[in-house]
């Protein structure tokens, strides 16, 4: 049931009731504080403690507040209109976050763990070169303030959403003890339709088919995190820290698809269970001159994936009614990845860095899926060998760095080099396929920025960067799970190559700033999505490579006060995108442009009170064959601080209801309109209690508490 406007209603008389309340003695000269986004010679720095979405939402939630990054409705992220980013997490790779599951985990992942977020569409090369849109890094919140001090959530929405979270620190100078639990309660209601014409493979005639499906989802998230972090002399440092997170979720659909003299129902039940683990040490030595230091680091990740599923397909046509059908599937997933790296850096002057690196990272994955069907006579599960499946994969990579950083008058000059040497071997077990894959190459970057003034710089980056296939995208075995829309691996899909380049103009101000950039991208290899035809209702989705691709466009910024009291931040992403998709059905040679937009208010009428309102619009964007549509969402936000260490907040996301992707195919046999609504209106009520040495003071209120 879609939920009622009126929490819009209730979030206007919440503000305008601040708005006339008495305002507290101390007040806060709005003009003064800082910009919410820092230029860096190698990336832009976003602040986001003071987003009222980080109190109740979730890292999704907060990455689509980003310029050029959008966020669509299962939590999957493209920059700058390219879907393979890296994400990391306080500069390290975390397993659950690369792959199909990234998504799902950045919507349990929660917003207010973070401080800022760091966008690197150009990384320098101390990170992993993986991901060809580049790469965004999440900053977790660290408090060493001396003594205890922590802080307490709970926030819940209709249909039995809700949020509770804790964090406590403790801290005595050279020792610093962390904790933190969270337990989220998601709720999902998804409507889906597919409007298909397909030329029949036999017939040869065009055969209209639709399928409508309904599905509810519900999600229970744990998470536990504890953290460590000793100096142990002037020159040493030990940090450890381990995270544990689960999610356990209930899924049902109900299923129509209907052709022209047929009918068929199919219902589901299905139960899923996912962990995701991390462990990780990282020792720092001060080495013998001054701020030379050598980092040695390990990192462990661990994720496990159950899901289990019962369907029930009746056939209503054609008569006489065929006897129910059911069957069961069970999908598992294993994962594990260890890192071991080594950092080293060294001032070479007063205006001079040098730094270098080595990195070695094991991977493995096991797949194994497997179902039955009941036998209508007997009553007894028959193993059926079309679903069965195990997949091994197995992927090293050994890679070395070095760059240089140096600083003379009004420049600064960064460059580098990745090199990598990649080994990756798969193995299809049931179907006996073995494949394997190793290439080294290297992996350039530049960034050059000019100060122009004390506010007004030029800037320039370059890099190259690689895109490698998902480990499920190399299985070639068909997957049954949904009888209308296959889907299969592709064991020879290459690694994508990316070349970037762009420049920028930018003016920071002491209460306004403003940003130009200028981009492009060259691809060759790049991995995507094509749909093919089965049969007359049938399609088979799978991966493969694209000849080339290129894209481009002009990225702006704008943000600074209107008055005291009020704040802005615009964004833009003027597009351009083009594909070769001649040789899979498409038109060839075709491209798009398009406008991607961002806009937000804050208004501060007094000293406790804030509200805020953003506005995000995704264009549409072009696929090899056909586009995807263009996607609004509208935001609502309220704070009252109560006193020094309560605050109350109320939040609506997704005001309008604009949750809704539209997928068009469309080839010489298959004409294919895909669309999923989902409603995603939460109307989030909280409050927000800290304690402790590292509360804020009256004088000195901000939101990350």
């Amino acid at each position: 049931m879609r939920f009622p406007i009126r929490p819009i209603s209730l979030l206007i008389i919440l503000i305008f009731s601040a708005a006339r309340g008495e305002e507290p003695a101390q007040s806060i000269d709005i003009t003064e504080r800082k910009l919410p986004v820092q230029n860096l010679i190698d990336r832009k720095v976003y602040s986001v403690t003071e987003d009222l979405q980080s109190v109740t939402g979730s890292a999704a939630d907060i990455l689509d507040r980003i310029p050029s990054v959008e966020v669509d409705g299962d939590g999957n992220l493209t920059l700058r209109g390219d879907t393979n980013v890296l994400i990391l997490v306080d500069g390290k790779p975390v397993a659950q976050l690369t792959g199909s599951t990234a998504g799902t985990w950045l919507q349990q992942f929660p917003a207010n763990d973070i401080e800022k977020i760091e966008v690197m569409t150009t990384p320098p090369p101390q990170y992993k070169v993986d991901g060809s849109g580049g790469a965004i890094n999440i900053v977790t919140k660290k408090n060493r303030s001396p003594g205890l001090s922590g802080s307490l959530q709970a926030s819940a929405a209709q249909r039995e959403r809700f949020l509770t979270s804790g964090s406590v620190a403790y801290s005595t100078g050279d020792l610093t003890l962390t904790g933190g639990a969270t337990l989220r309660r998601d709720v999902k209601q998804r409507l889906v339709t597919d409007q298909r014409q397909a030329v029949d493979p036999q017939s040869g005639e065009w055969v209209r088919s639709a399928e409508n499906l309904h599905e509810n989802l519900q999600r229970l998230s744990p998470l536990v995190k504890a953290g460590l972090d000793y100096r142990i002399n002037d020159g040493e440092r030990l940090s450890v820290s381990v995270n544990h997170k689960e999610l356990i979720g209930h899924r049902t659909f109900t299923q129509s698809d209907e052709g022209i003299d047929s009918i068929a129902l199919r219902a589901s039940d299905g139960r899923e269970w996912n962990m995701a683990g991390g462990q990780s040490v990282e020792f720092e030595q001060k080495l013998w001159h001054p701020d030379e230091t050598l980092k040695l680091s390990w990192q462990r990740s661990t994720q496990r994936e159950r899901e289990h599923y019962q369907y029930v397909d009746t056939y209503p046509l054609p008569l006489p009614e065929a006897p129910p059908g059911i069957d069961h599937l069970h999908l598992s997933m294993d994962l594990v990845k260890n890192e071991v790296s080594a950092d080293y850096a060294r001032p070479l002057g007063d205006d001079q860095t040098l730094k270098a690196g080595y990195d070695f990272d094991d991977q493995s994955n096991a797949f194994d899926n497997a179902g039955d069907s009941l036998d209508p006579a007997t009553g007894l599960p028959l193993n059926n060998p079309a679903i069965t499946n195990h997949f091994r994969y197995h992927q090293q990579i050994e890679a070395a760095y070095g760059s240089y950083l140096a600083a003379w008058d009004a420049w600064t000059l960064q460059s580098g080099v990745r090199v990598e040497q990649t080994d990756i071997h798969s193995d299809q077990i049931v179907g006996g396929l073995q494949n394997s894959h190793s290439y080294f190459r290297a992996y350039p970057s530049l960034h050059a920025d000019y100060q122009l003034d004390e506010e007004q710089r030029l800037s320039l980056g370059f890099s190259r960067r690689v895109n490698r296939p998902d480990p499920e995208d190399l299985d070639p075995l068909v997957d049954y799970q949904d009888i209308h829309n296959l889907r299969a691996g592709n064991a020879d899909l290459r690694a994508q190559d990316t070349w970037s380049v762009e420049a920028g103009y930018g003016i920071e101000g002491k209460k306004s700033g403003y940003g130009l950039t200028l981009y492009g991208r060259d691809s060759h290899d790049a991995v995507t999505t094509v749909t093919q035809v089965v049969s007359s209702d049938v399609v088979l989705v799978t991966k493969v490579n694209l000849p080339e691709s290129r894209s481009g466009g002009v990225e702006f910024t704008a943000n600074g006060a209107l008055l005291p009291e009020l704040t802005y931040a615009v964004s833009g992403n003027l597009f351009y995108n083009q594909i070769d998709s001649g040789a899979y059905g498409g038109a060839g040679m075709q491209s798009t442009v398009g406008l991607n937009a961002k806009a937000s208010l804050d208004w501060r009428p007094t000293a406790a009170d804030t509200a805020q309102i953003s506005f995000s619009r995704s264009d549409k964007r072009l696929t090899p064959q056909g586009y995807l549509g263009e996607i609004d969402l509208v935001n609502l936000g309220y704070k009252r601080q109560i006193r020094p260490d309560l605050a109350a907040v109320a939040t609506l996301s997704d005001a309008l209801d604009g949750q809704v992707l539209r997928r068009v195919v469309t080839t010489p046999t298959l004409q294919d309109t895909y669309q999923r609504r989902q409603y995603g209106q939460l109307f989030y009520l909280g409050l927000v209690y800290s304690f402790g040495s590292g509360k804020k003071s009256k004088g000195d209120f901000d939101y990350d508490r």
